[in-house]
């Protein structure tokens, strides 16, 4: 009888001995906080259009082959649009030297517009943006015009 028993009281014992564990190892609870603070509204940013175009000439074989005209907006933090007109000469050369590069590298020929040329220099647009106003003046440059005139 006690043979019988034996494999009975094991399965027992051996069964309380895990649950027992497996209680001592969970994982604390997370602390539910007393009072919640109600979730702040995040303020939209404010987008501040530079007030005139920029205008590239596109070389080709020593001459001006086209002209391409963009126009940019920023977008800033809430109240960072006098920060823009403050920075304004700084913000136009930086945002020239880029648009040049892109040129000059090719950037403006053939489908100009494709995707992922013009990824290329948006990031490249706001890296310039971002070296004048700071990494958190500026969320991102948009481009809202972009016209390219064959002569």
């Amino acid at each position: 009888m006690i043979r019988k028993l034996l494999p009975v009281v094991l399965v027992l014992v051996g069964g309380a001995a895990g649950g027992a564990a497996g209680l001592m190892m969970r994982p604390a609870p997370d602390p539910v906080p007393a009072a919640a603070a109600p979730p702040v509204p995040a303020v939209p940013p404010e987008y501040v259009k530079l007030p005139s175009q920029f205008v590239v000439p596109v070389m080709e074989g020593g001459r001006v082959g086209s002209l391409v005209v963009l126009t940019l907006s920023l977008e800033v933090p809430a109240g960072g649009t006098d920060a823009v007109f403050a920075r304004e000469p700084k913000l136009r050369d930086e945002f020239l030297r880029v648009l040049f590069d892109h040129a000059n590298a090719g950037g403006f020929r053939g489908t100009f517009t494709e995707g992922g040329t013009l990824i290329a220099l948006r990031r490249a647009l706001l890296e310039a943006a971002r070296k004048v106003m700071g990494a958190e003046g500026v969320g991102d440059v948009l481009i809202t015009d972009i016209v390219r005139q064959d002569s």
